[in-house]
Formats: structure tokens, C-alpha cells, sequence
């Protein structure tokens, strides 16, 4: 075939180049398509513009990763959390809480406040050669052998008699007063520091008087309170 006939498929006849069919055997004549040559002709593009483009896009490419490794360098590292947040300060345990044993409570029920100058003791006798109670306790039953009570001071007494003001503390925490300190009248020596007596009623007769439950002793000198202590009759 030549570019200006064409040869039959079919008998090999040389036909001019504009005929349809074989002018030997009649046989139908395709005419080869040229090939184009207008594209690439490979997987990969050869022509000038295709390459300039990968060109560019490739050194933009290298260009962001070479820029990010020199700032990663200048920003510092971030802080560690965990190595600046400061521990947490241990609770105190349960063992640090001294719970007051039994003798400070039972103490602290027959002593007076830190602004009171002086301090009740309670027991069911006392001594006046001692100058002291024996038995001492706060709870008196009906059965017990008596109700005394001492006041003791850092100085003298200072006077010659003081009031004695009982009250019964009810359940709602109000109290009721079961002997005025007007009729509760003491002498005492005024020269002591530490004086005290016995009653001369049974415990079940100042139950019967008072009730059980607890209640208050305070007292009073020259209208003054100097001391106050608390026991149970039951």
C-alpha cells in the first residue's frame, strides 16, 4: 500500500485510494485509520508543557516540606502536662484524727469553760480534813450514797457565801431551771481555794425534786459566774 492506492484485505489487489470496494474481487475496503499524533503516546506525558507542570508542582512539593522542617526547629516543644502539673497534696489521714478517749470526756464534763475561773468536781462525799470529794463521778442513781460537789480556785474564794443555780436540760436542748440560785445559798470560807459539801437530801429525794436526765450546776459569786459543771441523775 501506498499513499496513493490502497491493497484489498481480502486479494491483495492494488486499488487507488478513494475506492470503496476491491476492483479485483468486489471485497468491501476499510481504510486504515491513521494514528494520532496529537496526545502522548505513553503512560507518561514526554511533551514540553506536561513536564513543565510536574516540574513546578514537584518543587512546590519539596519547597513546603524543606520550610516545614526549618520552622518545626524554631517553634520550641510543647510544655509536658504531666511533669508541671504539681501533685496533689495527700489528705490527712484517718489515724492523724485523735478521737478524745473516755477519761477527757468524762473530764471535760465536770471542768468549766476557758473563761470561768473556777472548776466543779462532783462525787458522793466529801472530806473536810482532805479538802477534797471522794467518789468522784457525774452520774448519781437513787441507789447512790450521796450528791457532793467542791468549786476550786486559782486564788482565794474571796467571799464568805455563794449561789448555786440548777438546771435540767430537756431533750430539745432548752433548759429548766430546778433550783433559783436565790435559794440556792452556800457558805463557803472565803480564804480557800478550794471549798465544797454534801447535800443533806438523798440522791432519791433530788430526783424526786429535780428529775433525771442531765443537768447544770452553776455558781455564782456576788452575781458573778465563776463556775459550772454537768451530771445525770437516772
Amino acid at each position: 500500500m501506498t499513499g496513493d492506492t490502497v491493497e484489498c484485505f481480502n486479494c491483495g489487489h492494488e486499488n487507488p485510494s478513494w475506492a470503496q470496494v476491491c476492483r479485483s474481487c468486489g471485497f468491501a475496503i476499510q481504510p486504515v485509520a491513521p494514528l494520532s499524533t496529537t496526545g502522548p503516546g505513553g503512560l507518561f506525558p514526554t511533551d514540553q508543557a506536561s513536564l513543565t507542570t510536574i516540574g513546578g508542582t514537584l518543587g512546590a512539593i519539596v519547597a513546603a516540606i524543606a520550610l516545614g522542617l526549618i520552622l518545626s526547629g524554631l517553634i520550641p516543644p510543647a510544655p509536658n502536662i504531666a511533669e508541671e502539673t504539681p501533685s496533689p497534696t495527700p489528705s490527712p489521714s484517718a489515724s492523724a484524727s485523735v478521737l478524745p478517749s473516755a477519761a477527757s470526756s468524762a473530764a471535760a464534763s465536770v471542768s468549766t469553760g476557758p473563761t470561768l475561773p473556777g472548776t466543779i468536781t462532783f462525787g458522793i462525799g466529801w472530806s473536810n480534813d482532805a479538802r477534797q470529794i471522794t467518789g468522784p463521778t457525774t452520774a448519781f442513781t437513787a441507789a447512790s450514797p450521796g450528791f457532793a460537789h467542791s468549786i476550786t480556785m486559782a486564788e482565794p474564794i474571796g467571799v464568805d457565801r455563794l449561789q448555786e443555780e440548777v438546771v435540767r436540760v430537756e431533750a430539745d436542748g432548752t433548759e429548766t431551771v430546778v433550783q433559783a440560785r436565790e435559794r440556792g445559798t452556800v457558805l463557803v470560807d472565803a480564804t480557800l481555794l478550794t471549798d465544797g459539801l454534801k447535800s443533806d437530801s438523798s440522791v432519791a429525794q433530788l430526783i424526786q425534786a429535780w428529775g433525771t436526765g442531765t443537768h447544770i450546776l452553776r455558781i455564782y459569786r456576788s452575781g458573778e459566774l465563776i463556775a459550772e459543771g454537768t451530771f445525770t441523775f437516772s
